[in-house]
């Protein structure tokens, strides 16, 4: 491994203020103090200021905001609300969400039954969006094909179909696929951050692993 390699690596780790633990930046939460001194998320990490960092998961969250641990690691008084971890949970979902429509327009995603069963079985979904209240036979379906392939795609069931038509400019959208690439890999990092503050299929689906 280049000298180069490993400096532009560990320039991408940060160092959680709850555990303390050094880690890889896909896997936290970026937060700054606004001018008011209330702490605020910055899931696009842009923000100005210097970076609170936090494990990406709702127990973490929570307890940085209970234990005033952002002001210890700022060195000055900060307020973090108490519902902090539900802002960062709502906050993903909205990011995850417009992802897609932003991966539509590039051409990173395909939708529709036959279309998505196809790129399945051509090895090229990396990701399976399955509309919350989409039919259960046609999820069953399409996760049957799924399970074929080496490494299987990753299932997400969050949104309703509508809230998928609305972000991707479609109507009745119910079954999606994410293509491999460089965008799915972007956007999974979104998704493996929201999965520490919520779950990414309802509970009441049953068939799925």
């Amino acid at each position: 491994m280049s000298e180069a390699r490993t400096h532009a690596e560990a320039s991408r780790e940060r160092r959680d203020i709850v555990s303390g633990e050094v880690m890889d930046e896909a896997r936290l939460v970026r937060f700054v103090a606004g001018p008011d001194g209330l702490v605020v998320p910055d899931l696009a990490r842009k923000l100005p200021g210097r970076g609170l960092w936090v494990a990406a998961d709702r127990a973490s969250v929570a307890a940085a905001a209970k234990k005033g641990l952002f002001s210890r690691a700022a060195k000055a008084k900060l307020q973090a609300p108490p519902d902090l971890a539900d802002q960062v949970e709502n906050l993903l979902r909205r990011r995850v969400l417009s992802s897609l429509g932003l991966a539509r327009k590039a051409g990173d995603l395909t939708s529709g039954y036959e279309k998505v069963l196809a790129a399945i079985t051509a090895g090229k979904a990396a990701w399976l969006i399955e509309a919350s209240d989409g039919a259960a036979d046609g999820r069953r379906k399409i996760w049957a094909q799924a399970r074929k392939q080496s490494p299987p795609p990753g299932l997400v069931g969050l949104y309703t179909s509508a809230e998928l038509g609305l972000a991707l400019g479609l109507e009745n959208v119910i079954h999606t696929a994410f293509l491999a690439g460089r965008a799915a890999d972007r956007w999974a990092q979104d998704v493996h951050r929201l999965a520490g503050f919520s779950p990414l299929l309802p509970e009441s689906w049953r068939e799925e692993p």
